[in-house]
């Protein structure tokens, strides 16, 4: 169980920070070389440049091979062992590896002589978390978790369906108004959070720098020493002692996500289609559902509105792989004016099998920051 929080944990660090020692060790293939590793091409790297003996996906961009496999790992609830030799990847040994090329063969086949190409079908399909589908349906009284998995985009009659419901702009208007509105958003430059983060590794100290309009830094404090997730508008990284991730396109994008100050006043102007459906009750309260197609390179949201404040109470955003979306929630609660602006105390971050929570002690706005927090590091952390 251990081995597959290891493996499907890694695009969830990217959040907030917690960069402990599985986000580097969970990786599905090791790279080619060394010396082709440290290199610093010209042109982005395909998977199989980058990786040794890849065969069905032969293509995607090397940065999306990694992701693709936590869709695999997290679709089966399975390690990378599963289908891997361990510490030797690229080997062909398991007769289960040979079994995932010819299904993702024929996922990719079906959607394209069934679904004009769309990925309507994938691994998660027909596993629904387990190593073997099941051919026939199961008797039982519970209804399961939560639908963060869900599709992220809505069907023309699913949303006529529900056409007496608020408008999307009114929805997110609210939300704008209870969280305190434009102009009291615009005040705040700055903000410092202090707290602890609740994970499987246990509690330890967390802190999070942030400068408007989209700029983050997470600091938390494992027993393996601090790591280090940050966002400067531009480029974003995630560090231990000795390394340095630097954020793929897609990580980027999920990161100015929790980067932005003004979130409530700018979702409105970055998404171009939403539509509003009834949500799920959540934490005893009825919610309003408002779902952002993907636009360009931003993530596809769904966002869930308590009915009563109008406040934002849980978000789920889809990070693109070539086999499916790999799905992130974050639930938020404990909300509290702080300086004329309603933010939470509290927030809990979940894939699918592992999730974690920050719980803030200590809020300051309009404080200096250092803006070398906000410098990326080079390619290779100091030892």
């Amino acid at each position: 169980m251990r081995k597959r929080v290891l493996c499907g944990i890694s695009g969830m660090l990217a959040i907030a920070g917690l960069l402990a020692a599985w986000t580097m060790s969970g990786r599905a293939q090791e790279p080619a070389g060394k010396a082709a590793a440290q290199s610093a091409p010209a042109q982005p790297k395909t998977a199989e440049q980058q990786f040794k003996n890849i065969e069905v996906l032969k293509g995607i961009p090397a940065e999306q091979l990694i992701p693709s496999m936590q869709f695999i790992t997290t679709s089966l609830g399975v390690d990378c062992e599963f289908c891997h030799v361990a510490h030797e990847m690229d080997k062909d040994d398991k007769k289960e590896k040979q079994a995932a090329r010819k299904m993702i063969t024929m996922m990719m086949a079906i959607n394209k002589n069934h679904f004009d190409g769309e990925r309507e079908v994938t691994c998660y399909t027909c596993h629904r978390g387990a190593a073997h589908p099941v051919a026939t349906p199961i008797i039982s009284s519970e209804t399961g978790g939560g639908n963060h998995g869900a599709a992220p985009h809505v069907h023309e009659e699913e949303a006529e369906a529900h056409s007496d419901l608020p408008s999307a702009d009114k929805v997110l208007e609210n939300y704008l108004a209870a969280v305190g509105g434009v102009e009291a958003l615009k005040k705040i430059k700055t903000r410092v959070q202090t707290g602890m983060i609740e994970s499987p590794e246990g509690q330890f100290p967390v802190q999070v720098y942030s400068e408007a309009p989209e700029k983050r830094v997470s600091i938390t404090h494992p027993p393996s020493g601090p790591s280090v997730t940050g966002f400067n508008g531009e480029a974003g990284w995630m560090t231990l002692p000795g390394r340095v991730h630097q954020m793929t396109a897609a990580e980027r994008e999920t990161a100015r996500i929790d980067a932005e100050l003004q979130f409530a006043a700018r979702v409105r102007h970055e998404y171009a289609e939403f539509h509003v459906l009834p949500g799920e009750e959540i934490g005893g309260k009825k919610t309003l559902l408002v779902t952002a197609k993907a636009a360009e390179n931003k993530p596809a949201l769904r966002l869930y509105f308590d009915q009563e404040t109008g406040l934002l109470v849980r978000l789920v955003r889809y990070a693109e792989t070539p086999l499916g979306r790999n799905p992130t929630q974050i639930d938020y609660a404990d909300y509290k004016v702080t300086d004329g602006v309603k933010i939470p105390y509290q927030w809990t971050l979940a894939r699918p099998g592992v999730a974690f929570t920050i719980r803030i002690e200590r809020v300051q706005q309009n404080v200096p920051v250092d803006e070398k927090l906000f410098v990326a590091p080079a390619e290779e952390a100091p030892k």
